[in-house]
């Protein structure tokens, strides 16, 4: 017998999806080093993350599929998930200039919750207490991990709650879109509606003289090199993230996500000296148990509505 189309290569899948997550923090580190030794603007830095990623990928698409990668048939859409996406982006590189990267990602994985509690109250999925206790106990740990934060660097410490907030808005849009554009469309336009958004911001905040919009070129071939990986590493990436979930289910892929926070947390602590104290340790492991629930009963209730 022949194996359906969707989902039938579990393993490959999570092997996919487990490699995408341990190398994407790669992203934000080459943000943090620009930043840090480069003296290149956050804003900068995301521009070129999303321009770069349509430079490397863009030429692929088109030999491949030639004008269909651009044929949206709800383009404002999915430019407007480009925008939301720029945006999470810019908040991420603003927050790890200023943070260690695994304080960051620890706080920014209350999106899973968020997004938990956007379909229940938006899409009208059904959301037991159980889960709902799990969402405000998974925000409990993000305020043991901000708290001390907070305390060190002000208002930039709630930053990756904000971008949270701004990605689970664009995965919730990716859910309200549906299956009405491909996912290789979906991604350039995307690609596109983050660039375009990125260019007006820069020029908006640096005309204001805010110092994270600063425009820059890259400083050296090092820089420039590192701007290019970073823009491989998003387009790529994503790409594989796309791919695995035709090869598995949702529900067995999402637990791998939290493998970021392994990879954060050794580059944090290989490249600048970062590594979380015990009490933020703390705060993680409620953060990522609380989102392992929900995704736990997610499985549960999904098993029960097939047997019924």
């Amino acid at each position: 017998m022949r194996n359906p189309p969707e989902h039938h290569n579990p393993l490959q899948g999570m092997a996919l999806m487990a490699g995408a997550m341990l190398v994407l923090p790669a992203m934000d580190a080459i943000a943090k080093y620009m930043a840090t030794f480069e003296a290149m603007s956050p804003g900068q830095v995301t521009f070129y993350r999303f321009f770069f990623q349509l430079v490397c990928t863009l030429p692929f698409l088109f030999l491949i599929f030639g004008r269909k990668a651009l044929h949206a048939k709800r383009p404002w859409m999915n430019l407007l998930r480009g925008v939301l996406h720029g945006a999470a982006s810019l908040l991420f590189f603003v927050a790890v200039k200023y943070m260690p990267l695994a304080d960051v990602f620890a706080i920014y994985f209350v999106e899973p919750l968020m997004l938990t509690a956007l379909s229940a109250i938006f899409l009208g999925d059904r959301v037991g207490w159980r889960r709902w206790m799990a969402i405000f106990v998974g925000f409990g740990g993000a305020m043991i991990v901000i708290q001390p934060s907070y305390e060190i660097f002000g208002l930039k410490a709630l930053l990756p709650v904000f971008c949270a907030f701004l990605y689970s808005l664009y995965l919730f849009l990716n859910r309200a879109i549906g299956n009405a554009d491909s996912p290789l469309t979906m991604q350039t336009m995307a690609g596109i509606g983050g660039t375009a958004f990125m260019a007006a911001a820069l020029i908006v905040g640096n005309g204001l003289g805010v110092g994270d919009f600063h425009l820059s070129l890259p400083s050296s071939a090092l820089a420039l090199a590192l701007l290019l990986i970073l823009g491989t590493i998003s387009g790529y990436a994503h790409m594989i993230i796309v791919r695995a979930f035709r090869l598995a289910p949702l529900s067995l892929l999402a637990p791998f996500q939290y493998f970021e926070i392994i990879s954060a947390t050794v580059l944090g602590y290989a490249l600048f000296g970062d590594f979380p104290n015990l009490s933020k340790w703390i705060g993680i492991l409620i953060i990522v148990a609380s989102g392992l629930f929900i995704i736990w009963r997610e499985r549960v209730q999904a098993r029960s509505l097939k047997s019924s």
